[in-house]
């Protein structure tokens, strides 16, 4: 069913409604990912009163060829159509050369970006960092007291938050109707739990998440909880909302042209690991900060050592020893930003069911490409889209 016939109606036919119980469901996810906020409880992140400029040089290339990871050749317009593609816009120093949208999106729709979102929390903390509101050396517990006695005390740190390095108790397994996940999705209220589970909210979770006897530091262990402790720092270090933080400090500052919006807990507590909507075009203007140092139009909106920093540095020996690195051997993490290929220097926003910001700095290229896969994981897409981005730079670096 596609994304248009979804909830058309009035009432929508049966078959066609998206409501709390499926909207992350195929297809009805179609749907729900750009309607999110009238899903779920939100909090808007405001725009910029006047939006920094994003000129336009459109060039063709959905017919840009390229070879699969599993030696097939293919074309960027085949990509999109296999791969449940809802946007993709290109950008390359400076300017946009390429914006397709696929059924149900325009540009200004705003789409759910997933863990996208931790991408955004990490740039954030670079700003809070640099106006002395937060410290990545403290002690998670010397902001969040109510966590002491859980996995993120012992020693753990803002910078473990950062680089996904606590030693946590917790299975990101997306698939497990009974896991870590369906039970972090029911206290975050994005799930409704069947009869019989006991539902709390975010915050009260958080205190209750277990160490695993592994040294803080040590091991990438991706844990979307992590980021929400994080967020939930900032609220703390800074006395307001997320959404306030990232409007004032961030959003505003880079020149959105739309507002965001991000999900909210029973309590109010946001959802800073995967909860923001925005468009495309906004995101672009992120994406391109990113590969500015930082900078939009001479103004430094995030540090530029900040973004050194990214680059620079993760772990690499916690990347080989963590969980991912069978997905992209040899990469780094730092800040909620993957570097994928660190002789390359690119950067990676990823978001489950084909969120994605790829920044390559040696090309001048910035790619957002958004999806409502139905999936959650699906690494064969994951790593044929790879293959579109640098054939895309390589392309538009060329032409």
């Amino acid at each position: 069913m596609r994304p248009s016939e979804l909830m058309r109606g009035s009432p929508a036919a049966p078959q066609a409604q998206v409501t709390r119980a499926n909207w992350r469901t195929f297809p009805a996810i179609r749907w729900g990912f750009t309607h999110a906020r009238e899903i779920l409880p939100t909090a808007a992140i405001r725009r910029a009163a006047q939006a920094s400029p994003l000129p336009m040089a459109p060039r063709e290339l959905a017919g840009l060829g390229f070879v699969a990871p599993d030696g097939t050749q293919t074309s960027v317009a085949a990509t999109l159509q296999d791969t449940f593609a809802d946007a993709l816009l290109v950008m390359h120093r400076g300017t946009l050369v390429h914006e397709w949208y696929g059924d149900g999106m325009t540009a200004t729709t705003p789409h759910l970006i997933c863990s996208v979102t931790k991408s955004i929390t990490g740039t954030l903390g670079g700003i809070l960092v640099e106006r002395g509101l937060i410290d990545p050396d403290a002690l998670v517990v010397s902001y969040l007291p109510e966590l002491k006695g859980s996995a993120y005390d012992g020693g753990c740190t803002v910078r473990h938050l950062l680089d996904m390095t606590v030693g946590i108790a917790f299975e990101e397994d997306y698939e497990d109707p009974a896991g870590d996940v369906a039970r972090y999705r029911y206290a975050s209220g994005w799930d409704l739990p069947p009869p019989g589970v006991e539902v709390t909210d975010q915050r009260s979770m958080l205190a209750k998440m277990r160490a695993s006897g592994k040294p803080h530091g040590q091991v990438f262990h991706y844990v979307s909880p992590n980021t929400d402790a994080l967020g939930w720092l900032y609220e703390r270090a800074c006395g307001a909302s997320y959404s306030a933080i990232l409007s004032e400090y961030l959003w505003q500052p880079m020149g959105a042209a739309e507002d965001a919006s991000m999900t909210l807990d029973a309590l109010g507590a946001s959802r800073s690991a995967g909860g923001i909507s925005a468009t495309a075009r906004d995101l672009a203007r992120f994406g391109e900060m990113i590969r500015c140092r930082g900078n939009v139009g001479g103004r430094q909106v995030v540090p530029g050592w900040w973004i050194d920093d990214i680059h620079a540095n993760g772990d690499s020996q916690a990347w080989a020893d963590g969980d991912l690195a069978e997905i992209f051997p040899g990469a780094r993490y730092r800040s909620k930003w993957y570097t994928i290929d660190p002789a390359r220097g690119d950067l990676a926003a990823i978001g489950i069911h084909g969120q994605w910001i790829y920044v390559d700095v040696q090309t001048d290229t910035v790619i957002v490409k958004l999806a409502t896969q139905p999936k959650a994981m699906d690494i064969p897409l994951d790593h044929r889209w790879l293959a579109a981005y640098r054939a895309i730079a390589a392309h538009v670096a060329a032409s």
